[in-house]
């Protein structure tokens, strides 16, 4: 890729990421002056994992796109896009935690128990974590190899993600139809990927 292309991808960073958080700003403006419904706190807990789990399939449809289009410089946006829907995801449980419950925690343990979906979520930004921090290409040039099978982690993460998004709505997957298709139309894309591959190295 020419430094002109780079350099021109690097500009439209600067210029998306404002838009991308506008959402979340959004969200928290109305709260602050009682625009978002009865229970604010909620609200914002809602739009924060919503736009997470959005973020996380942008993530997730930059290689698609590059074999679709073939232009590799889909692929330059997925790290921010990645970084975005951890940020959310945080922003989602931190307004969960201190928020909605106040950070009682004995409150919150018996949430835990009594709601799985809890754990579930849980756990998806547990895995999430790791691969926020091992991003940059400083760490992909120390963990070589290692690396591309800790991010292929995310692929796991967006099912549970979808598991959580079905329970939260408590309506199963008929709720979040799209969102599914979505996913395992990026998924599928990925899989139709791999047999190709190994069909070439044969």
């Amino acid at each position: 890729m020419s430094s002109e292309k780079t350099d021109w991808i690097g500009r439209s960073k600067i210029l998306l990421l404002p838009l991308m958080l506008l959402p979340l700003g959004l969200a928290l403006w109305q709260g602050l002056n009682g625009q978002s419904g009865p229970d604010p706190a909620k609200a914002l807990v809602d739009q924060a994992g919503l736009w997470a789990f959005h973020f996380l399939l942008l993530s997730l449809a930059m290689t698609p796109l590059r074999l679709l289009t073939g232009y590799s410089g889909w692929v330059r946006y997925r790290r921010m896009l990645g970084l975005l829907a951890l940020f959310h995801a945080l922003v989602h449980v931190f307004s969960y935690t201190f928020l909605l419950f106040g950070a009682r925690w004995s409150e919150l343990a018996v949430e835990v128990t009594k709601r799985p979906y809890v754990m579930v979520g849980a756990l998806a930004l547990l895995l999430l974590l790791p691969l926020g921090l091992t991003s940059t290409r400083g760490w992909q040039r120390r963990l070589k190899r290692r690396w591309v099978k800790l991010h292929q982690l995310v692929y796991p993460i967006a099912l549970l993600v979808l598991l959580h998004f079905a329970w939260v709505k408590k309506l199963g997957f008929e709720a979040v139809f799209s969102y599914a298709a979505v996913l395992f139309l990026l998924l599928g894309v990925r899989i139709w990927r791999y047999f190709q591959q190994s069909n070439r190295e044969r």
